[in-house]
């Protein structure tokens, strides 16, 4: 499964469910209930999530303005040409902490969750991002998902991206960038 998740929970979180035949089903939400109902609904054997899971060694907690900005795992998406927002640049705090809130509410539940970023998978797999919807859908097809179409919306296909991530996790086709003690994000081996 795929959670694109949005910083608030008035603004729209793509969700995906990807089945091991890549066939995909996709749905918006907004309130952490029902990203958990959805969850609960499908019962899947990973999530991944777009958000941070983590926050950089050496601070205290997302707030804190002295500590390092980035992660290994933000270095490493550095180091490969992939453009990200820093986890303690503004907006991207509420995120955070959202994130790590559903991650452990999931986790409680008994689900293994992880942490991705579909503009990662997409340049790794070399799809446009979702500002190209058409070529986005497009891509995603080329890579054998069935059930996505010009109806879905950016964040049900940005959650089908990392629902494809999933699947690729499970099948050892992933790998992770970062340190396990400070926090993982995994895109598409390749």
């Amino acid at each position: 499964m795929g959670i694109d998740l949005a910083a608030s929970v008035f603004r729209q979180t793509g969700m995906a469910v990807v089945n091991e035949y890549l066939k995909c089903a996709c749905a918006t939400v907004k309130g952490d209930e029902e990203i958990i109902d959805f969850v609960l609904k499908n019962f899947p054997n990973i999530i991944v999530i777009d958000a941070p899971l983590s926050i950089p060694r050496g601070r205290h907690d997302i707030d804190d303005r002295t500590g390092p900005h980035f992660r290994k795992c933000d270095l490493e998406l550095r180091r490969l040409k992939i453009k990200f927002f820093p986890v303690t640049l503004g907006p991207m705090r509420q995120l955070t902490k959202r994130g790590i809130m559903i991650k452990s509410k999931l986790e409680e539940l008994g689900f293994t969750v992880i942490e991705s970023y579909p503009g990662g998978i997409q340049d790794v797999l070399k799809v446009p991002r979702h500002r190209d919807l058409k070529g986005l859908l497009s891509g995603l097809i080329k890579y054998g998902l069935t059930g996505c179409s010009e109806n879905n919306n950016e964040h049900e296909l940005d959650a089908a991206t990392l629902g494809y991530l999933g699947q690729l996790m499970l099948s050892g086709r992933a790998i992770a960038l970062g340190d396990a003690e400070e926090g993982l994000l995994y895109l598409p081996a390749v």
